[in-house]
């Protein structure tokens, strides 16, 4: 496709004047929706030349990010998912450095330090649509062409002592932990990145390696073998490790387009009950509205059932909805929770756009709502943890589902909650793919959205957390805690007029303690909310001390330390005077 990100690369490595090679490369460019959601990777290690490791754990640490990396959630961020498998290599390789040293037999070895096991620099470059993100641990350096001179991007971490002696402070394998450098740059057609381990850019001055970058930029390849050539001649004592990137192309589609199969249309004429679809039976319609058909369809080969969608007619051209429509599908296949909607598993190619769901049976928390004006506290905690459950298992994926209300919650007959339409879901890896940000206004009902959604924030974990906190106030209330006027704030001061209306009233009792955790639920300012959702179920179902009013109960509730000094102080006195009375008789 001529829209997406597109690189040339050249590499070179060689033993130079030692015995042996402990440096290791490697790259992976990959195609279809892998290239959008999770970018091309690069990485470059370091072994250290002390240890008869060093090979081992450079190749293991290339090996493992090249390979783990693209097994982590589509749904992470680069930075996310990136240092979450450099940290697990560093874990990994400082185990085998443990062990090596233990099985070495003697404990002179145990103290050795790092020079005897499992340790390596570490340098990765992740292109993903139009940002460079750089991960760094070592004296191996990043640096990018800019005009005449080379740009370093990278820090070496080393420890010197004086000219002649300096250490290497930090590298995979040397401790249980490890800090990895982390930055993220704007990408431009042309850019031209080098990577090298230290027995190039030791011998060579950025002015020289520029000079080859700029000679050999038709032929990357021949240039990695070029600055070889000359860290060699400079008197390179040291293996030589050289890869060169040129970004050819940068994408300009958003990357969700890429989730499913995004040039299927939706059928030219919307199904009725009895209609077939690749060799779906259409049984009944379960749900109709401007946007969607829902359909309770059968296999007619395995009888098998399942919830299928199709896009409204009126919006096939409309790249907004059907970048929605396909995220429902792509989040339901990769997250995994009992309070999620699954997706229902494909056999065969679809000829037209159309999502095929699990099929959950049961009415809308909007049903029961109608249904239980005035619920107990536990039947609303049940739902509340069911819908908490749900988010957390979105949020631990970086995924915010931005469009919570009661008619997107399920209940089935045995009261067990699901969560479906992840249509307005805010993927932060797929929203780190685009080539463009997209803004866009609140989705959903607009009485459930967050504060700062009407001022042009994108949805965070806290956004829902505001949602989640309105949903409980509704059903142990009937009311919304500001009413509409949320939805009619545009900037920061209308909000700070607004006012929230306890929870509490004359035909509504609330405990202090619920009081307390809806009003920090739904707080205007994001910051004053609860940090998380497990935290806010928590305050939900265990009553929080700060949100009891103290005012009105003996001082042995309010205040029991207090009470027993108090006591204790009185008995003490009462037992002064008795014994100064039996004295003076």
């Amino acid at each position: 496709m001529a829209s997406e990100l597109a690189i040339t690369i050249g590499q070179y490595s060689d033993k130079g004047a030692k015995a042996e090679n402990q440096d290791f490369h490697g790259a992976i460019i990959p195609d279809g929706p892998a290239l959008a959601l999770k970018g091309i990777a690069i990485a470059i290690a370091d072994g250290i030349s002390s240890s008869a490791f060093g090979r081992i754990a450079a190749e293991s640490a290339v090996r493992s990010f090249l390979t783990d990396y693209y097994a982590t959630s589509d749904a992470w961020t680069a930075k996310t998912a990136a240092s979450r498998v450099i940290a697990a290599t560093n874990s990994w390789l400082h185990g085998e450095t443990r062990r090596a040293r233990i099985a070495s037999g003697t404990a002179a070895d145990l103290d050795r330090g790092p020079d005897r096991g499992h340790v390596t620099t570490f340098s990765a470059l992740v292109l993903k649509a139009r940002k460079a993100h750089l991960f760094h641990v070592g004296d191996a350096r990043i640096s990018r062409l800019v005009g005449e001179s080379l740009e370093t991007l990278t820090e070496d971490h080393r420890l010197v002592l004086s000219a002649e002696r300096s250490y290497l402070a930090r590298a995979l394998g040397m401790g249980a932990h490890v800090e990895i450098d982390y930055r993220a740059l704007d990408l431009v057609e042309g850019d031209v990145f080098l990577m090298t381990t230290d027995g190039v850019h030791e011998v060579l001055a950025p002015t020289d390696l520029a000079r080859a970058l700029r000679r050999g930029h038709n032929d990357l390849p021949g240039a990695a073998r070029t600055i070889a050539a000359d860290a060699l001649a400079a008197g390179s004592r040291d293996n030589i490790t050289i890869q060169i990137v040129r970004v050819d192309r940068l994408p300009e589609i958003d990357a969700a387009e890429n989730l499913a199969e995004a040039d299927l249309e939706p059928p030219s004429i919307m199904p009725s009950v009895g209609d077939r679809l690749d060799g779906w039976h259409l049984e009944e319609l379960l749900h109709a509205s401007a946007r969607s058909h829902v359909f309770q369809a059968r296999e007619a080969a395995s009888g098998e059932r399942c919830a299928l969608k199709i896009l409204a007619s009126d919006l096939r051209d409309d790249a907004t909805a059907r970048r929605r429509f396909l995220m429902e599908e792509w989040i339901a296949a990769r997250v995994s929770n009992p309070h999620l909607l699954k997706a229902h598993p494909r056999k065969r190619p679809r000829s037209a756009l159309y999502t095929t769901m699990a099929l959950v049976k049961g009415r809308t928390l909007k049903d029961w709502m109608r249904d239980h004006p005035a619920p107990d506290l536990q039947s609303v905690q049940d739902i509340v943890i069911g819908i908490g459950k749900g988010l957390l298992a979105l949020h631990r994926r970086q995924i915010v589902h931005q469009d919570l209300r009661p008619e997107n919650v399920l209940l089935d007959a045995d009261g067990h909650v699901t969560l479906i339409d992840f249509g307005a879901a805010r993927v932060a890896g797929v929203e780190e793919g685009r080539a463009v940000a997209m803004a866009e206004a609140p989705v959903g009902t607009l009485q459930y959205a967050a504060s700062e959604a009407f001022l042009g924030s994108v949805g965070r974990e806290r956004s829902d957390l505001f949602s989640l906190g309105v949903l409980t106030y509704e059903m142990l209330t009937g009311r919304l805690p500001y009413g509409l006027d949320v939805t009619r704030t545009r900037t920061r001061r209308d909000q700070r007029r607004l006012a929230y209306r306890p929870a509490g009233s004359e035909d509504r009792h609330v405990p202090d303690w619920i009081e307390g955790a809806l009003k920090k639920a739904v707080a205007i300012d994001p910051e004053k909310r609860h940090g998380d959702i497990a935290e806010f179920l928590h305050d939900l179902t265990h009553p929080n001390p700060a949100f009891v009013d103290k005012r009105g109960l003996a001082l042995a509730e309010r205040d029991p330390l207090r009470f027993w000094q108090g006591l204790s102080l009185s008995l003490a006195i009462a037992l002064f005077i008795a014994l100064a009375a039996l004295a003076a008789g």
